[in-house]
């Protein structure tokens, strides 16, 4: 059927479209799709600025150390100054996110460009700068895209050690197979972006107050309670909030 569309200005979106006798499935390929390049758009906005944070960080003189004294007093006086100007998202560690992210990957931003398909979140990155093996993390990187896995997925493989028991097996196969049916759940999550605080503090958006730290608490208490309750006799419920006393400090 001819797409109709040929008269507005076009973009991936609308090319892509086809119009089906099923108006509801049309409309949520509609939806879906723009999702999708509405995410991409950003995070691709966004893998670039922390980018260049890091490149622009790594161009003062740091003495040849990531945490050198010069160094500290350069993100902390830039933490200090973002943050008035920008609001949260700018303390020191996720300047120095940036830093790592910058030396550990040197040529994102070229390869971004180039990219046409699926393009890892900066979530994913975040997570991808716990492996020190770069062997391990271009493998990551490389089947993160490949696979589309979710950064729940990314996270339970670099922890269970996927890529090194990949490498050891006989049974690849197997052993995907099984990674694949474990993290079935987190894959079904269409709507991970959007529940992405990362990507909300980027845009300037407020986060979901609805359910406060209070609420968070009140819940965990609560059940914790009764589940010591039903334990019985040896166990008991203290306090709500007991202070702890620590060689240092005082924790409520």
């Amino acid at each position: 059927m001819e797409n109709k569309l040929t008269d507005v200005a076009q973009n991936n979106l609308m090319i892509n479209f086809v119009k089906t006798d099923d108006i509801l499935k049309d409309m949520c390929g509609i939806i879906e799709s723009s999702q999708k390049a509405a995410y991409q758009a950003v995070n691709t906005t966004l893998v670039q600025r922390n980018w260049m944070i890091g490149y622009r960080i790594a161009e003062e003189e740091f003495g040849g150390e990531e945490r050198s004294e010069y160094g500290l007093k350069v993100i902390k006086k830039l933490s200090k100054e973002l943050t008035n100007l920008y609001g949260k998202g700018y303390d020191r560690g996720t300047l120095y996110r940036c830093l790592r992210f910058y030396r550990m990957f040197p040529e994102i931003v070229a390869s971004l460009r180039q990219q046409s398909g699926t393009i890892l979140s900066w979530t994913h990155y975040r997570i991808l700068l716990q492996v020190e093996d770069k062997k391990a993390r271009d493998w990551y990187e490389k089947e993160a895209a490949k696979q589309t896995w979710s950064v729940r997925t990314l996270q339970r493989n670099i922890s269970s050690q996927y890529y090194y028991r990949m490498l050891q097996t006989q049974k690849q196969e197997l052993v995907e197979n099984e990674m694949k049916e474990l993290t079935a759940e987190f894959q079904n999550d269409k709507l991970e972006f959007i529940k992405n605080p990362v990507v909300a503090e980027f845009l300037g958006l407020a986060s979901n107050t609805d359910f406060t730290e209070s609420d968070l608490e009140k819940s965990i208490l609560t059940n914790l309670q009764k589940f010591l309750m039903e334990l019985g006799k040896g166990y008991a419920f203290v306090a709500r909030q007991q202070h702890i006393h620590t060689e240092k400090r005082i924790i409520s």
